[in-house]
């Protein structure tokens, strides 16, 4: 771990097979896999009740992606958030 890190629990050595899964396609649909996501991973069932939460985040339908996604970037401005 790094010693500059500010996590408290690391990253997972071997991630299992629904971790992976999860990363890829989360790495294909932003680039990178978030921190805590991969900190989630050490307990797969809350690893992927936030990723069908996200899912069902991204198909909702109500407002249009794009205001989603302003809206995204000035929440994580406010929080001081990197991603």
């Amino acid at each position: 771990m790094d010693p500059f890190s500010t996590e408290r629990i690391g990253r997972p050595r071997r991630p299992g097979l629904l971790a992976r899964v999860i990363f890829f396609l989360t790495r294909r649909k932003i680039g990178k896999v978030p921190t805590p996501m991969q900190v989630m991973a050490h307990q797969p069932a809350l690893l992927m009740g936030y990723a069908r939460m996200e899912l069902a985040h991204m198909k909702m339908k109500r407002v249009p992606g794009s205001l989603k996604s302003l809206a995204s970037i000035r929440v994580s401005t406010l929080l001081g958030c990197p991603y």
